[in-house]
């Protein structure tokens, strides 16, 4: 392992889609979605230490989340967690993990990375971001991991592959979540990679992006540039933080920089961004169902998900394509395939409490 490759781990998401369990309290990136006895970030975590030694692993997040990313990783060192005062999306947080990085070794390159997202084939995943690694080394170039389409998604964002270079391809262009009419035109031209929202870069290279692209967030992160890595950084973010452009880096930097790279990885990804996604990912009985509960009476169910307290006891009869989610405050009970409206449904319960 390089000991100047870092890998910074996006962990302040609120999860909406995931509604009942993720909550702005405890989002989905802390539960054990899977059923596996781990929480997605957990899982995450893990996965990087093939890559990085676990003193290079960052997690940005919120500054309400600090106790539940310990809770997590009780063994990851405080400095480590970078806490975002306020929600400004993924372009600011991007900087500020940068310029803390650069504090510590202004050669660093790092790897940013959802800490809620499922990779099945683990040697194939580590290899890419091993490529991905060391052209961030060689030049000042960002570099992102292309997943490989499977089918013409719609609820992914796409990247168009232009001139080959070795084993990665030049973008050339990122396209928003298309109808089902153009990812069907993608996903047969065989151009077209989707948007897995990982990248690396070296600490160099994004932030003279900023520079370029974004002044302003990077210069309001700067005016003290002797905080970073010290005691004094988080009241320092604390105050400097709210004070930057709200704008995902995807808008700031990588639709607008020139020299962008896409390295394609057939990884067994899944964003897990839906309950209908966790469904299509986990193995399914014979009647195309995904039940996570453990004392349930299940008779003329089809095609759904169910999920169920430990302690609760389910019987459902006559389901076919719904999504069931029993959780100590709220039940969901909604059709998989109208799954879009839960995410509205969730905001104008809160807009009348």
């Amino acid at each position: 392992m390089k000991n100047n490759r870092y890998i910074a781990i996006m962990a302040g998401g609120v999860g909406s889609r995931f509604w009942p369990s993720s909550t702005e309290e405890r989002p989905k990136q802390f539960l054990d979605i899977l059923n596996s006895g781990k929480s997605l970030l957990r899982i995450t975590y893990e996965r990087c230490l093939q890559l990085v030694p676990s003193d290079h692993v960052l997690i940005v997040t919120n500054k309400q989340y600090k106790n539940l990313v310990q809770e997590d990783l009780p063994e990851l060192p405080s400095i480590n967690i970078l806490c975002e005062p306020s929600r400004n999306n993924t372009a600011p947080c991007i900087a500020f993990t940068a310029l803390h990085l650069a504090a510590q070794d202004d050669n660093a390159v790092f790897a940013v990375l959802p800490s809620d997202h499922v990779i099945e084939k683990e040697k194939a995943y580590v290899d890419r971001l091993t490529e991905a690694f060391e052209a961030a080394e060689k030049e000042e170039a960002i570099v992102t991991l292309g997943i490989q389409p499977t089918r013409p998604d719609t609820g992914y964002g796409y990247i168009k592959k232009g001139e080959r270079s070795g084993d990665k391809f030049r973008v050339e262009a990122f396209k928003e979540k298309p109808d089902s009419d153009t990812a069907m035109l993608y996903y047969l031209s065989g151009d077209y990679l989707w948007n897995a929202g990982m990248f690396v870069w070296s600490v160099s290279t994004i932030v003279n992006a900023f520079k370029r692209y974004e002044p302003q967030i990077i210069e309001t992160l700067s005016e003290d540039l002797s905080a970073f890595g010290t005691e004094r950084e988080q009241n320092y973010i604390d105050r400097v933080y709210p004070l930057t452009k709200a704008i995902s880096v995807d808008y700031a930097i990588l639709e607008r920089a020139e020299k962008v790279y896409t390295i394609p990885a057939d990884i067994g990804w899944s964003d897990l961004g839906t309950w209908n996604s966790l469904h299509a990912f986990l193995e399914k009985d014979t009647h195309g169902n995904v039940i996570q509960a453990n004392k349930h009476h299940i008779d003329k169910v089809t095609d759904s998900l169910i999920v169920a307290q430990k302690e609760r006891t389910i019987v459902i009869k006559g389901l076919e394509n719904f999504i069931v989610v029993d959780e100590p405050g709220a039940l969901l009970i909604y059709p998989k395939d109208q799954e879009q409206e839960i995410k509205q449904v969730v905001k104008s319960l809160k807009q009348s409490e």
